[in-house]
């Protein structure tokens, strides 16, 4: 009877005309069933805000970008503190990282935006923020959230001094000519230096150390003198609320119940309810159902305005509707769209597959809805004859693999398998036939089975990235040995100061992909930080490497190496199959194989009956006999038997080699 009258109870609440707040408290993740009816029915109820208090003139639209754990999450939490758009209490932290898996590794992954209100000297200003993630694979969140403002805050560790990464966003604003505002965190350390640190700003990137700001993010020390330098320093958007209307569309997410949610950066004109507006890449007219900001959560509001940041939903019910870099104008009014963004290019590929067949669909649903929200990721179908229907995706690098099959999991309830990580190649045809068959001289090869044979190709290419290694000193000599191991050319080195030293190396793509990383941080205690931006491709002496199963190639297991590592690899790989694969009543042989040559070999040794069991004594020629006639057995057994390699066998081989 209780469980009835608690139930009538909130459900009276809920359907309340004024709902004093919601009966408990909802867990964090997406809420669905009544819950979610509860967030739709008290976001209805908001009061609407009028944006139009806000022309052009007091509006700044501006990105904190830094290296990973410099402090770009805790300044957005003090900064959200001040303009009073958050609560001011002791759970405030990584406000803006809503994801799970964001909180539970501590970094950010996604690009969040929020709108605060602030007075300076007796005049109300609108300032759009945009939280960026700070570690190399997201570098496209960076680059995409840049074209939405006109100014950044450049954060830099007072402890720990400029690293690879805030060398590469620095130069992502510099390039797109926005305003830089240097702001040193983490003042309050003990080990802080911030004069070694401005003199490092000075010497890399040409800002005098006047225009630093010392802060302390985590204690709020200073944090009032950013927002004044960021309303005094960064300009105004150039666009006017007289325009036709033109929005760019710069992130997107999918909700059950409302569709996509486009957010948009206004570069003229205005929108509200009841619009009739169109998509430049699709064609398609939608009528806007709601307009708003987010503050961080969404504030619906009557109009958006030239300059301002927001969120529409307009009935769009595809999740291929929402391209990320389109443009929206007014039913009737085109206008050019907007350049919108460089595609971005995926360094490592990977192929996916359901555990179960049956749940194919629902990965594939899955898929749709994850990449409409992370659309640096491609897609490819694919299959296997071990694995089943599945696909080839393509990520900016390992941790960003690592990241959406973690999202998959946590937000889809997905499992899958994830095959080890491959880069995609390239071959130059010489073959007119070759050449006739793909309709192109130069061919891509993201699949091993794809690889052309040696003698219809004039060369092989393979993936360069231009590093970028910050370290402090005395780890250079180890440093060194480690990138000449991995085939990478020396470029360039600095000394920084008297301390660190930025070493630029020119690497193969294939041999920093798995555990470069981990092995630079062993090297250095922790301290060096690395970076590296696409440098195209090079020759290379690439093979294909194919895995023999008592001399019947298994497709699943070839793999592209480059020819100086096939021994080591080919060992490797028959020691993990020979652990993976169930012993046999037949001898099974591994070998790993370069065309007809046979590099490496494991024996997995046959099951077999003590058949001398019951020879007590006697001739010599009686067990010879009986071994004689197994063996012929066992030989006979191999020719006509298969080796069929278990599903969870290829699963331990083909996934990433962790216990490398």
């Amino acid at each position: 009877m209780a469980l009835v009258g608690r139930t009538a109870m909130w459900w009276a609440r809920l359907r309340s005309p004024y709902p004093t707040g919601a009966p408990f408290c909802f867990p964090p993740w997406r809420p669905t069933g009544l819950a979610a009816d509860w967030r739709l029915y008290s976001s209805r109820g908001k009061e609407k805000l009028d944006m139009s208090m806000y022309p052009v003139e007091s509006i700044r639209n501006f990105s904190i970008i830094a290296h990973v754990d410099h402090g770009k999450s805790t300044l957005a939490d003090r900064l959200l503190e001040i303009t009073g758009t958050i609560a001011k209490t002791d759970c405030n932290k990584q406000v803006l990282d809503k994801l799970q898996v964001e909180r539970e590794r501590g970094i950010t992954v996604k690009a969040q935006s929020a709108s605060l209100f602030y007075n300076h000297e007796g005049v109300n200003y609108l300032l759009n923020l945009i939280d960026t993630p700070g570690h190399v694979d997201f570098s496209y969140e960076v680059s995409r959230s840049l074209s939405a403002c006109q100014g950044v805050i450049l954060v830099v560790d007072a402890n720990e001094g400029i690293q690879a990464q805030t060398v590469a966003n620095f130069y992502l604003a510099f390039e797109a000519q926005l305003t830089i505002i240097p702001v040193i965190n983490k003042i309050d350390l003990k080990n802080a230096d911030p004069e070694r640190v401005e003199k490092q700003i000075e010497k890399l990137f040409d800002i005098s150390a006047d225009e630093c700001v010392r802060i302390s993010a985590k204690q709020g020390t200073n944090v009032e003198k950013v927002l004044q330098k960021v309303i005094e320093k960064i300009p105004p958007p150039q666009c006017n609320t007289a325009d036709p209307l033109k929005a760019l569309v710069f992130d997107s997410t999918f909700d059950h119940y409302r569709g996509v949610i486009a957010n948009i950066a206004l570069f003229g004109g205005e929108i509200q309810k009841g619009h009739k507006i169109v998509s430049a890449h699709t064609k398609k007219r939608y009528e806007v159902n709601e307009v708003g900001i987010l503050t961080p959560s969404e504030q619906p509001t009557h109009k958006l305005y030239a300059g301002q940041v927001g969120y529409v939903i307009a009935g769009m019910k595809e999740v291929t509707e929402a391209q990320i870099g389109d443009t929206l104008f007014f039913y009737k009014q085109p206008v050019e769209p907007l350049p919108g963004f460089k595609s971005a290019k995926p360094m490592v590929f990977a192929g996916m597959y359901p555990v179960d067949q049956t749940e194919y669909n629902n990965l594939k649903s899955a898929l749709e809805r994850l990449t409409l929200n992370d659309s640096s990721v491609t897609v490819h179908r694919d299959s296997s004859l071990a694995l089943g229907a599945g696909w080839r995706l393509g990520f900016l690098g390992l941790l960003h693999m690592e990241v959406f099959n973690q999202r998959l999991e946590q937000e889809y309830n997905m499992s899958v398998i994830l095959t080890a990580p491959t880069v995609p190649y390239k071959a130059v045809l010489s073959s007119a036939k070759l050449i006739k068959e793909y309709g192109k001289e130069e061919i891509t090869i993201i699949n091993p089975a794809q690889f052309p044979d040696k003698l219809s190709v004039s060369e092989y290419l393979e993936p360069t990235v231009l590093g970028t290694i910050v370290t402090p000193h005395e780890y250079i000599g180890k440093i060194i040995a480690l990138c000449q191991d991995r085939r990478a050319v020396q470029k360039d080195m600095l000394y920084m100061d008297e301390h660190r030293v930025m070493l630029k190396y020119l690497f193969p793509l294939n041999e920093i992909v798995v555990d470069f990383y981990d092995a630079l941080k062993s090297l250095s205690s922790g301290y060096a930080s690395f970076d590296y931006e696409d440098a195209g491709y090079q020759t290379a002496d690439l093979i294909k490497m194919d895995i023999l199963l008592n001399g019947n190639p298994v497709e699943e297991l070839a793999t592209i190496i480059h020819n100086d590592k096939a021994y080591a690899t080919g060992k490797y790989i028959c020691e993990r199959l020979k652990d993976a694969i169930p012993r046999q009543l037949f001898e099974i042989a591994i070998q790993a194989a370069i065309g007809k040559k046979i590099i490496a070999r494991e024996t997995l040794k046959a099951y077999r009956k003590n058949v001398v069991a019951k020879c007590y004594g006697g001739d010599i020629t009686r067990r010879m006999k009986l071994l004689k006639r197994q063996a012929e057995g066992k030989k006979l057994m191999r020719k006509i038997g298969n080796v069929e390699v278990p599903r969870d066998a290829f699963i331990r081989v083909l996934k990433r080699q962790t216990d490398k």
